[in-house]
């Protein structure tokens, strides 16, 4: 069994760390936009472990903690004038373009987090267990589950415009491109495969470096400027 690794941060900490951006930012901002969006599902998932519907609750918040501060990861490294992640430039770049809108925000930020975060935090939060990926495949399957309806939900809050005109809607075509569902489907093959990969860290950089550049592009993508 590998060596567990020292683990106290609660999801209340990363929680109210979210809450301290979610006062702070400017409402219109992009981060801003993708951060009460996260800061509910982080919620979600804090109020499904209090209420033990994970089966392993110990499990359960590693891998929301661990994903969470890759997140904020990200946010400290703009702070501090640092680069952040290929996959989280995008947003961070964009943030105040003026030709992008609210739900293009909150989906570059889940693409950024759900491509190449939680890949990289199973295979943290197994390290930090002494696991396999498969023990935290329940987990895994939770959360991704957390993430499928509040993705919904977004959908329905923040597309601009009655119904009938969202066909015609640029917006409806650039993000029926992508799929949440098979971005999850995509990471958890590449958490397993870096799991895989553990005992060459050479051939594991070199992965992580591309999976980080090809969800970074599909950010970029997601957040391409429309017409009013």
């Amino acid at each position: 069994m590998a060596q567990l690794e020292q683990f106290t941060t609660s999801v209340d900490a990363v929680v109210s760390r979210m809450r301290a951006l979610d006062a702070t930012l400017p409402e219109r901002d992009g981060v801003a936009v993708f951060n009460r969006v996260y800061l509910a599902v982080t919620e979600a998932v804090d109020r499904s472990i209090d209420a033990h519907r994970f089966a392993d609750a110990r499990a359960a918040t590693t891998l929301d903690v661990r994903f969470a501060q890759r997140y904020l990861a990200a946010v400290d490294a703009v702070t501090y004038e640092r680069r952040p992640p290929a996959c989280w430039r995008p947003l961070f770049q964009l943030r105040r373009h003026p030709g992008v809108r609210p739900l293009q925000f909150a989906l570059a930020g889940i693409n950024a987090h759900i491509g190449h975060d939680l890949a990289l935090a199973v295979v943290d939060s197994c390290r930090t267990l002494g696991c396999e990926p498969a023990e935290l495949e329940d987990e895994f399957d939770r959360v991704g589950d957390l993430l499928v309806s509040l993705e919904e939900r977004i959908r329905e809050d923040l597309m601009p415009g009655p119904d009938l005109l969202q066909i015609a809607d640029p917006l409806t075509h650039l993000l029926g491109a992508w799929s949440l569902e098979r971005a999850r489907d995509a990471t958890w093959t590449a958490a397993r495969a870096l799991w895989a990969l553990r005992g060459l860290p050479e051939v594991a950089a070199e992965f992580t470096e591309r999976l980080d550049t090809a969800v970074g592009f599909a950010g970029r993508m997601l957040l391409t400027p429309l017409p009013s």
